[in-house]
C-alpha cells in the first residue's frame, strides 16, 4: 500500500544529539513530502523511523491511491 504523511511528530530528544528546530521542521517537511511504500501502518511507522532514525510519537497519514 502507498501512504502519504499528514502529520508528523518525531521523538527527538535524545542525549547525544538533538536537531536544532529548523533542522527538525526541514526533517518533518521531507517526510511530509513522500510518497511511502508499506504493508501496513505498523510497517509504515517502521519505515519512516528506519529512513530518519527518530522513533515516532505521533503520525497520521492518508492511502494513496494507484
Amino acid at each position: 500500500m502507498l501512504y502519504q504523511l499528514t502529520k508528523i511528530q518525531f521523538d527527538f530528544d535524545d542525549d547525544e544529539y538533538t536537531p536544532t528546530p529548523k533542522e527538525q521542521s526541514e526533517l518533518i517537511d521531507e517526510a511530509l513530502g513522500q510518497i511511502w511504500e508499506a504493508s501496513d501502518d505498523d510497517d509504515l511507522v517502521e519505515e519512516v523511523t528506519c529512513a530518519y532514525g527518530w522513533c515516532i510519537k505521533s503520525i497520521d497519514y492518508r492511502h494513496v491511491l494507484s
